[in-house]
């Protein structure tokens, strides 16, 4: 059996205690996480510790804000492997969660997760942000917005925010080189109605890599001229 020492060890010190079957869903997981990725592209990271530290530890650190100690509702945009919203509803079944990835055949990976971890309350949806975020199911719907998509804060902000009802929070997780993108998105975050409410270090025990989590409060609607068309934010970023 895989093992399941750097998951409790390190999950202990950030304040996370797995109970037996969060490890063996985590366990899962992890090897259909590396069988489909022999088919697809999901990830690059291999290695089993660097999964369970990379993905599932890093998803978790998200649970140190507090937001997620409660039945809120949450989407995970441009989910990929399911990083880190699977994770979070693993730790916090009462999540009403939503994954969100333009990739079709992500999405079928996660509805296999799903279905082999038995996860209820959670569903993954093929589609753009930049189309959901303009739809009224889904637009300002969410407490909280989670995102560890690859792109510059002031996009993914555009991406983001629109999904975020008022008072919720957009989690964007980053690097720890942030400051200057942080500044350079503070624009666009005021334009679609959110304020930075806190810049969070994080640093991942034994490896030491440090990463941040910008927390950005929604204070106003964002006007209905966002998320402008897809392909836009990416072009023309605010």
């Amino acid at each position: 059996m895989t093992d399941v020492s750097t998951m409790v060890d390190i999950g202990k010190q950030l304040n996370i205690n797995f109970k037996e079957d969060e490890i063996k869903k985590f366990l899962v997981y992890k090897e259909l996480l590396k069988e489909w990725n022999q088919r697809i592209n999901i990830t690059s990271i291999k290695n089993d510790r660097e999964i369970d530290i990379k993905h599932f530890l890093d998803s978790l650190t998200l649970l140190n804000t507090g937001l997620f100690d409660t039945k809120v509702k949450v989407i995970d945009v441009g989910t990929g492997g399911g990083f880190p919203g699977v994770p979070l509803k693993i730790i916090k079944e009462q999540l009403d969660m939503i994954l969100l990835d333009s990739l079709n055949k992500r999405i079928i990976f996660l509805k296999e997760i799903i279905d082999k971890l038995g996860l209820g309350g959670i569903e993954a949806i093929h589609g753009r942000a930049e189309e959901f975020g303009r739809n009224e199911l889904y637009r300002e719907k969410f407490d909280i917005v989670v995102s560890r998509a690859v792109a510059p804060l002031n996009i993914l902000s555009e991406y983001c925010l629109p999904f975020v009802k008022k008072s919720g929070y957009f989690i964007a997780m980053k690097g720890s080189n942030i400051d200057e993108e942080l500044n350079n998105s503070l624009n666009a975050i005021k334009i679609l109605g959110g304020r930075v409410k806190e810049k969070r270090f994080v640093v991942l025990p034994e490896i030491d890599i440090c990463h941040s989590l910008i927390i950005i409060e929604k204070i106003k609607d964002t006007s209905t001229k966002y998320p402008r068309p897809a392909g836009k934010p990416k072009k023309n970023p605010l």
